[in-house]
């Protein structure tokens, strides 16, 4: 009796636990119905968005305002070829089950415990759409997460809606999403009109749309097409005979039916760059509470009215294919890229804008923006630094900078030493050759004036957001383009210069368009620091910038930034010749290009003139082939003097070479009180290294040694350790030296070598009634060098 009451008991148990665990079960799967995601909470509204030039010629539609092609049909408006083709190859027993198809759960269990791995999956139409509206790891809490939401999405929805859901997100290849985008893209037709040959193509690329990609792997795919239009036939869509006829005279083979597929370029007729990025400028839908759309609930704002652009489609098209041709004449040199960028100054509004060569050829990085790209500007930031230093009266017009090597000591680094790429110097310069050639050390000494800090600050309010690091981070190199800066910033910043100091922001579309200005975009418009407007020293950077004179000496008189026409103009190679920059402007439009290789490839040989300025050459005489531009202003309240070219002073009987330049008003006395020339001790070591000079015919002066140098003579070394005596400003006369009030005994007039020997000693130079002194002193060494020389210990 004991056993049978201990069974009974054991029995409710085992039913209490059986119960607990079906009402565990029940609760769990009706836990979907107290949220139901419904066909609305996941609709895709209307994506499509038209873009018009300004004159109202069709710039192309894109299907999503990111770079994803994407249109949104109703199941009603698709081929029922392709419905069956997908349900054929993707769930043939969808209108069949519920979210999960626990036949195929078991089965692919089965078949996995057999062969001890996963052989087949089971993932139904509606795990599909779960995934894709919210993509977890593949992984077992992945895998619950994804029924969890596919539970939620068949307590919601109904099979056609959730086959809507599916067909219109389904990747169909690159950046293409849905079945109206690929059949618009691949074939020029509506989803509607896609017969079984196209279906069954379009059908099989979702299974692996790399791996199936109809431009890359069209044999793959041909593969995977027959295997869908065996499925086809195994569900009865369609007949043995259609999918692959034995009879060979049968003509319509479906397998075998010729299918032409579009190139990429469809539905985009100029600027696709530009189109994607003002596309990218609409702000998130937000949440009626407030937030962003959720992964899975995501939807975008979409308007069928077209877009009006500033873009003119004809010098669109022009520019593009000046882009090309540019980039094939650079072929050899290892140049693949280019981007240009063009303005209307009078507005603002950017009337050309071409991102790369070509956008459509993924293989050589295309969709890359080369308008929007980050990279070093080498020497384009130039300009900005002479402006502020003059704004701030740290320099003058007539200023005399020195092109004579520098060295910086760098924190934490190597002494910095800027050069130019031709590594020469010119010594003495004025600011205006110093700007217009693009030297290097002047204008690292201005910003040395100037500070790193307050050129910081004035790049930002000229527009350069993206040099946001610290001013110890960029240091005296930012003049020379040690930061990052887009040819979009770039362009900003000279249309600045071109309306002489008056700032104001680009613009890419209409105020009558559907969508604002980027600029403007937000709800509250950005307001750009104001820049200090001195229109004088504009109107001087201006005019140095237009002035082919003066930068012949770097770039030469007929070189391609020399336009029929008044234009300015700066050019920027970056470290390695990496990047090259020219940016320019007539007083109608603003230009900029840019040339080089998004991987970061150095290009061989290639500067700003001969890269990036012919492109900008080209568009330049382009945008004035019909009418030339005004005149530059003259720079106002300036005065225009005579000055020697060498010393930038009044000049003299001596002077060979006697040019223009402009002085402030109150400079005028000091230029008709001075024309002595003489440079200070900073020139030395230039000085030293010229064949011959005409910067000093007054005095002599001795360059080396220096005025109390130390030099250390090493043991066993007497008699081998020799000091050059040299002197300047002496014209051939006879020059007499003297040691120590001893005479030495040379023919040598400007220089001599001389034994060094321990010792104080001074060194006169004598020439008629000029003369020099300096003394300096010669030390034994305790060690032996490792290699031969001397050593100057206060160096």
């Amino acid at each position: 009796m004991k056993l049978i009451l201990r069974s009974l008991l054991k029995l409710k148990r085992t039913s209490q636990v059986i119960l607990a665990v079906l009402v565990i079960c029940l609760v769990v799967r009706l836990l979907p119905y107290f949220a139901p995601i419904r066909a609305a909470d996941i609709a895709q509204n209307q994506l499509a968005m038209q873009f018009s030039d300004r004159n109202g010629l069709p710039l192309g539609t894109l299907l999503t305002r990111d770079q994803e092609h994407t249109s949104v049909v109703p199941l009603n408006q698709v081929s029922p070829q392709f419905i069956h083709a997908i349900l054929a190859a993707e769930d043939g027993s969808f209108y069949h089950h519920g979210a999960l198809d626990m036949k195929a759960v078991i089965r692919a269990s089965k078949e996995a415990i057999h062969a001890k791995r996963i052989f087949s999956g089971a993932s139904t139409i509606t795990m599909q759409l779960a995934r894709m509206l919210d993509p977890v790891p593949r992984s077992f809490s992945g895998k619950l997460s994804e029924i969890w939401l596919s539970w939620r999405l068949a307590a919601g929805m109904n099979k056609d809606e959730i086959l809507s859901a599916y067909i219109n997100r389904l990747p169909m290849g690159g950046n293409i999403y849905g079945v109206e985008a690929a059949a618009q893209i691949y074939f020029s037709i509506p989803a509607s009109e896609l017969n079984l040959a196209q279906a069954s193509l379009l059908a099989a690329i979702p299974n692996n749309p790399t791996y199936f990609n109809p431009y890359e792997h069209w044999e793959r795919l041909k593969q995977r097409q027959k295997y869908v239009l065996n499925r086809m036939v195994e569900e009865k869509y369609i007949s043995g005979a259609i999918a692959a006829p034995t009879s060979s005279t049968n003509a319509t083979r479906t397998h075998s039916e010729k299918v032409v597929f579009q190139s990429r370029q469809r539905g985009i007729i100029a600027a696709p760059h530009f189109l994607f990025w003002l596309a990218n400028q609409i702000s998130p839908t937000p949440l009626d509470k407030g937030g962003l759309i959720p992964p899975f609930l995501r939807g975008v704002r979409g308007d069928q009215s077209v877009i009006r652009t500033t873009i003119n489609r004809p010098l669109q098209q022009f520019v593009e294919a000046q882009v090309q041709q540019v980039i094939s004449s650079l072929a050899a040199n290892n140049v693949h890229d280019a981007a240009a960028l063009v303005i209307d100054n009078h507005t603002g509004e950017v009337l050309a804008y071409v991102g790369s060569p070509d956008y459509f050829n993924e293989a050589k990085l295309g969709r890359n923006d080369g308008v929007q790209a980050l990279r070093q500007p080498g020497s384009t930031l130039k300009p900005f630094v002479y402006e502020l230093a003059l704004e701030k009266g740290l320099i003058r017009p007539n200023t005399i900078l020195a092109d004579v090597p520098a060295r910086y000591a760098i924190p934490g680094a190597k002494l910095y030493s800027p050069t130019d790429y031709t590594e020469r110097f010119l010594g003495p310069v004025r600011v205006r050759i110093a700007l217009a050639n693009s030297l290097n050390v002047p204008a690292v000494r201005v910003l040395e004036k100037v500070g790193v800090e307050p050129f910081l600050e004035r790049l930002h309010q000229l527009g350069f957001e993206h040099l946001n690091q610290t001013p110890e981070h960029y240091g005296l190199g930012l003049t020379l383009g040690s930061g990052e800066v887009s040819l979009w910033e770039l362009a900003h910043a000279y249309l600045t210069i071109a309306r002489l100091g008056d700032a104001t922001p680009l613009v890419s579309t209409f105020f009558n368009s559907p969508i604002s200005n980027p600029s403007y975009a937000g709800s509250v418009p950005k307001v750009r620091p104001k820049i200090p407007n001195s229109t004088t020293i504009w109107q001087l950077i201006t005019n140095i910038l237009s002035d082919n004179h003066a930068r012949a000496t770097a770039f030469g008189v007929n070189s391609v930034l020399n336009l029929p026409f008044p234009s300015a103009v700066k050019t920027g190679t970056s470290s390695n010749f990496r990047d090259t920059w020219t940016v320019g402007f007539t007083t109608d439009y603003t230009v900029a290009t840019w040339v080089g290789n998004f991987n970061g490839e150095p290009m061989r040989q290639v500067s700003g003139v001969t890269g990036a300025a012919p492109l900008w050459n080209r568009i330049m005489l382009h945008l004035h082939e019909h009418q030339e531009p005004a005149g530059f202003p003259s720079p106002e309240g300036l005065v225009q003097l005579p000055v020697c070219a060498i010393s930038g002073l009044r000049p003299t009987p001596d002077c060979t070479s006697v040019v223009q330049e402009y002085f402030y008003p109150e400079d005028k006395n000091n230029y008709e009180g001075e024309n002595q020339f003489n440079l200070p001790s900073e020139y030395d070591e230039w000085l030293a290294k010229q064949q011959q000079s005409n910067f000093i015919s007054t005095s002599l002066r001795i360059l080396s040694p220096h005025h109390d140098d130390l030099f250390l003579l090493y043991p066993g070394e007497e008699g081998k350790q020799k000091l050059e005596f040299k002197l300047a400003g002496n014209k051939s006369a006879p020059v007499e030296w003297w040691l120590n009030g001893e005479k030495l005994d040379t023919n040598s007039a400007n220089s001599l070598f001389w034994n060094l020997r321990p010792g104080k000693w001074t060194l006169e130079a004598r020439s008629g009634e000029m003369s020099d002194k300096v003394s300096f002193q010669v030390e034994l060494a305790n060690i032996k060098p490792t290699r031969r020389g001397f050593s100057i210990s206060n160096f």
